[in-house]
């Protein structure tokens, strides 16, 4: 396609949709970039922009994430629906010079899906594409980076030739720190008060509760659920959400911010010669969003503990920006590695291999933390992200109660300190029997849909914690009197980790359940759920093809899915007769009218 020079100069508008942060990190890199080169820029999720001005726009970049089977991150789904309306013209964005850079994992089925429709809808409505579409693959072996980075230069050099104004000064050098987005301003006041969660709280007559107004649930228990002698501790934990408004069926989620723990806040806040009491009040440059649930005034104590998050394993913008500050010859050179195109393989061992902190990356560069400026502390430490979790309970069972299955995350690395997942280790930390405690937040409809049909049955695979939303579509079918349900469970021992194992018998005394278990751990030849797939292929036919039964998995996103997913095919061929081929487009006709449902995790 031939560009004819654009005169002006254009302002670069970076739109992205991001789940868990990368994709905004990616498109805070790109708006870094054109701040660099003395472009006006602006950086903002997709539905925190007025789409319609679309049409108004020159010159706009998206950086897009894929999530669950294909969908769009939450933070982009008005925009999502509104770009597909039929109604709008062919050539309604004639105007618009874009380009799209989609994030993914080629491990799932739905690779950088999002990414590429939102091409393909860009075409369709008259837009110039800049450049193919990128797509960034968090499987490669330098991770998504080695995808970004040409990707980037090859953006810049088409952006260069069309607008060739941009050319006539000269950038900014990488090493100079760039204006702050925010302003830290201190009050003279530095005696800390209460950060108590309630400033999150909502009236709860007001609205239906959201990630901007999550409500103050109480805990009301948290048990362990697997045995202690097991490696793995898995806790059922309940919430009080009585007078909340909130609504919710099986298959749908729950989210919530995780805190910092204190020994990791004060550390920070030392590493960083932080008065953790001191206030302050936040100021924006550059239009930038206020994050959101801060208090005004708000305390240093509160920002790290609530908001910034210091234990993540850093992306390499974080060095990036880093190296800015860096005075320290040795620092510096290290810091400039880590930023470059060559250096990525050595970051990775650095960073990606071992799971170090953005905390023990300080320590380690302490001549730069040493200079590091208050206002930066939000351009630097990127936000703590919501988790989200399967909900594993029907109101109908558990009347004005929310209950989630949570496997708490630790693992060893060559790091001396093991590794532990934020959230779940917070909220293994919340002792309810202490002391009142109250978790923010909120529900959203998941991705796994339950036909409505009494006589409808249901077949569901979810070995370990992937059995949480069946549990929940369990309780509320049977209360509806829907008895056509069969599940396979698995788990590595029947008395270590056999989720829920009396209310699943209960259930099938009753008629109410057929169970299918595989204790992979439990004899010397390991079982799985796909092997008991396998064994009741006469029943799994039987039910799909003369009742229209719905097909569903739940669980690790590693090879149980694929493998369970080659089990089926395979009982299309051995009980129906199929070619492998036809066993394929079975199962994809499946999942086209929604009859297979996966929802898998990494």
């Amino acid at each position: 396609m031939l560009f004819l020079q654009r005169m002006s100069r254009p302002q670069l508008l970076v739109l992205y949709g991001s789940q868990t942060g990368t994709a905004q990190d990616t498109a805070q890199r790109i708006g870094r970039q054109a701040q660099r080169r003395h472009m006006q820029n602006q950086v903002a999720a997709l539905d925190s922009y007025n789409v319609a001005n679309l049409i108004s726009e020159s010159l706009v970049l998206f950086v897009v994430s894929t999530t669950g089977q294909g969908d769009p991150p939450d933070n982009m789904k008005n925009f999502w629906r509104f770009l597909f309306r039929k109604s709008l013209p062919a050539g309604s964005l004639c105007q618009l010079d874009c380009a799209v850079l989609g994030l993914g994992d080629s491990s799932y089925p739905k690779f950088n899906f999002v990414a590429k429709k939102l091409h393909k809808r860009l075409q369709q409505l008259g837009a110039s594409l800049l450049l193919s579409v990128g797509l960034a693959d968090d499987q490669h072996d330098l991770g998504a980076d080695a995808v970004i980075d040409p990707w980037f230069t090859s953006f810049w050099d088409r952006v260069s030739a069309l607008y060739p104004s941009i050319n006539s000064m000269t950038a900014v050098p990488e090493d100079q720190p760039l204006p702050p987005s925010y302003k830290f301003h201190f009050l003279d006041d530095v005696i800390e008060k209460s950060d108590d969660t309630g400033r999150a709280g909502i009236p709860r007559e007001q609205r239906v509760p959201s990630q901007s107004h999550p409500f103050l649930a109480r805990m009301t228990s948290n048990q362990r659920v697997s045995h202690p002698s097991h490696f793995q501790e898995v806790r059922l934990i309940e919430f009080d959400i009585s007078d909340s408004n909130i609504e919710f069926t099986a298959g749908d989620v729950v989210s919530m911010r995780p805190c910092n723990n204190q020994e990791d806040v004060e550390q920070f806040c030392q590493l960083l010669q932080l008065n953790p009491k001191a206030q302050f009040i936040l100021k924006t440059n550059n239009n930038s969003a206020v994050p959101l649930g801060l208090p005004e005034p708000c305390t240093l104590r509160h920002l790290v503990e609530r908001c910034l998050d210091v234990v993540a394993v850093p992306r390499r913008s974080f060095f990036e920006l880093l190296l800015c500050f860096s005075t320290n010859e040795l620092e510096k050179e290290k810091l400039a590695e880590f930023s470059s195109v060559p250096g990525q393989d050595e970051l990775h061992a650095y960073c990606g291999r071992l799971r170090r902190t953005t905390l023990e990356v300080l320590a380690d560069f302490p001549h730069t933390t040493a200079e590091l400026q208050v206002d930066y502390l939000l351009d630097l430490f990127p936000q703590i992200q919501p988790r989200s979790f399967s909900i594993a309970s029907s109101t109908q069972a558990h009347p004005g109660r929310l209950q989630i299955l949570v496997a708490v995350v630790t693992y060893k690395t060559k790091m001396q300190k093991p590794r532990k997942g934020l959230c779940s280790t917070w909220l293994a930390s919340l002792d309810p029997t202490q002391g009142e405690v109250r978790v923010p937040l909120w529900v959203k409809k998941g991705t796994l849909k339950f036909p409505p049909e009494k006589d409808t049955p249901v077949i569901m695979v979810g070995p370990g914690t992937g059995v949480a939303p069946f549990r929940s579509a369990l309780q509320e079918r049977i209360a509806q009197g829907k008895m056509a349900n069969v599940l396979f469970f698995g788990c590595r021992s029947e008395s270590k980790d056999f989720y829920f194992s009396t209310e699943w018998r209960e259930r099938v005394e009753e008629g109410q359940l057929s169970l299918f278990t595989a204790f992979s751990r439990d004899q010397e030849d390991k079982i799985y759920v796909q092997h008991r797939v396998k064994e009741q292929s006469k029943l799994l036919w039987e039910l799909i093809a003369n009742r229209n039964a719905y097909f569903y998995i739940a669980g690790n996103a590693k090879q149980m899915p694929t493998s369970v997913c080659d089990a089926l095919k395979e009982t299309f061929e051995l009980e129906g007769g199929l070619s492998l081929e036809e066993s394929d487009q079975m199962l994809v006709a499946m999942e086209r009218v929604g009859r297979f449902q996966s929802e898998t995790w990494s």
